[in-house]
């Protein structure tokens, strides 16, 4: 019984019963016109019930009205912030205007079956309240206290053990009414297959910049604390005060380097309009060699082609990669000498990065680490290629990006 009961503890219960009443106003308010709500013979039922289908029909063909209904299934037909239930149900239920004729189509067959099942709903709760009323009556000895359809004609105590079974009926009425109209909002307000495609682009969309933010983080503050390390160990193992002099003032550079990154990745989450084009490019990749020269390491580049006619997305994209790839070589292999070569073409971006890799060191990706990791995800994004392995008694990086 208390499963059967739960329905009625439940909010959205009753605001499914005012959503259907609220669908019956149309048509006793076109019946308070033609043909009129006193003692209406069957056949202008009939007229009650159809004559406002053309004026709901009409109103399905204004854009906003779809948006309207959404709106207020969303809230009066599925649980939410006034459910008395464990969790949120998703609605699954469209709230923007019509963009299409299939969309109008769907809004008028709702709000057709929207007016059909408050009707019926209202006048199901009009005559089972007023049997109810009669039972009592009854058993007080006035049967005719309310105008039912269903007449008592005599009285007696034994009639008010009837008046819940009207009050039940009505019970049962209202959840099953209420429940078949969220599957029918579902299916004629839900999203259309443009939208449920527009939708899980959008998601996607989001997914991805969420991953770009956390690789942004990884190879800024991972570049500059790599660094960090490396020359804090070097000047501690140096006697020279000059070069922990040195070491300390690359130290604060590259802190304020990374703190500058950090801004510009954490602008994504302010003004993503400004965001891109604040975010590093190739062309600043003399302030990542110089770092690594500062660290110790013995840095040869050579840079071929025209940088400023790569594309936006790739050389920012590009100047990531090649952070990544001398964090690397100075986390995994030390101050080594590094051999960085940047070539540009009618067609692609090819980056090289070599370092000589140590007998006694696993250089960063060979077990497939994050660093790794994350250069071939931005070089898959952006059509490319990234290849890592040994290459003879060096560790080769080989980045090819396509420019078109």
């Amino acid at each position: 019984m208390p499963g059967l009961l739960s329905p009625l503890t439940r909010a959205v219960t009753y605001t499914r019963w005012l959503h259907l009443l609220v669908g019956s106003i149309v048509p006793f308010g076109c019946a308070m016109a033609y043909p009129g709500l006193i003692s209406p013979t069957p056949s202008d039922w009939v007229l009650i019930t159809v004559l406002p289908i053309p004026l709901v029909l009409t109103a399905a063909m204004v854009p906003g009205m779809r948006r309207a209904e959404g709106l207020q299934a969303r809230l009066m037909l599925f649980p939410g912030s006034h459910a008395r239930v464990g969790g949120k149900e998703d609605p699954g239920i469209s709230a923007v205007p019509s963009a299409s004729w299939s969309h109008r189509a769907r809004t008028g067959a709702w709000l057709v079956l929207r007016l059909e099942a408050g009707l019926a709903v209202a006048v199901a709760t009009e005559q089972l309240m007023a049997l109810s009323l009669s039972f009592a009556g009854a058993a007080a000895g006035d049967p005719g206290v309310a105008d039912s359809l269903v007449r008592i004609s005599g009285t007696g105590w034994a009639y008010a053990l009837l008046i819940p079974v009207p009050v039940l009926a009505l019970a049962a009425v209202v959840v099953g009414a209420g429940a078949l109209m969220a599957k029918a909002a579902r299916r004629l307000l839900g999203p259309s297959a443009k939208e449920r495609l527009a939708a899980l682009e959008e998601r996607t969309e989001r997914l991805l910049e969420r991953n770009r933010i956390a690789r942004e983080l990884h190879d800024s503050l991972g570049h500059a604390l790599t660094l960090a390390v490396v020359q804090a160990g070097a000047a501690r193992a140096s006697a020279d005060p000059d070069f922990t002099d040195r070491a300390l003032e690359t130290i604060e550079e590259t802190g304020r380097a990374a703190l500058e990154d950090l801004e510009r990745v954490l602008m994504v989450l302010r003004d993503t309009a400004r965001s891109a084009a604040a975010r590093p490019a190739l062309g600043e990749a003399g302030r990542l060699l110089d770092s690594a020269r500062a660290s110790g390491a013995q840095v040869d580049a050579e840079v071929s082609g025209p940088l400023d006619r790569v594309p936006a997305p790739v050389s920012r994209e590009g100047y990531r990669i090649l952070q990544e790839a001398l964090t690397n070589v100075l986390r995994h292999a030390g101050p080594v000498p590094i051999r960085v070569r940047i070539s540009v073409d009618e067609t692609r971006l090819r980056l090289e990065v070599r370092n000589p890799l140590p007998a006694a060191v696993a250089v960063s990706g060979t077990g497939g680490g994050s660093g790794l990791r994350g250069v071939r995800e931005r070089a898959a994004f952006l059509g490319g290629e990234a290849r890592a392995g040994e290459d003879g008694c060096d560790w080769l990086l080989r980045v090819d990006l396509p420019l078109r």
